[in-house]
């Protein structure tokens, strides 16, 4: 079998419309990372965390001034 970086090689080599189609059913191939009751039990505590003052809610700017940091580091 071929190693990881041979499959990326070669999977680089394909057609746009391909590389999009392999990357789809690679990622449908992957197990949630979390389950729908774990998503909302978590939204649950955060919520919890601003109505109680634990943590102060970001504004909007804020946030997307934070998404756009982040995927500039990768």
């Amino acid at each position: 079998m071929s190693s990881a970086s041979e499959v990326q090689s070669l999977a680089m080599k394909l057609p746009r419309r391909s590389r999009l189609k392999l990357a789809s059913e690679l990622l449908h191939s992957l197990a949630p990372a979390t389950t729908p009751d774990e998503i909302l039990d978590e939204a649950a505590r955060r919520d919890a965390e601003i109505e109680t003052s634990k943590v102060k809610p970001l504004n909007e700017s804020t946030f997307w001034r934070g998404v756009a940091r982040r995927r500039n580091r990768s």
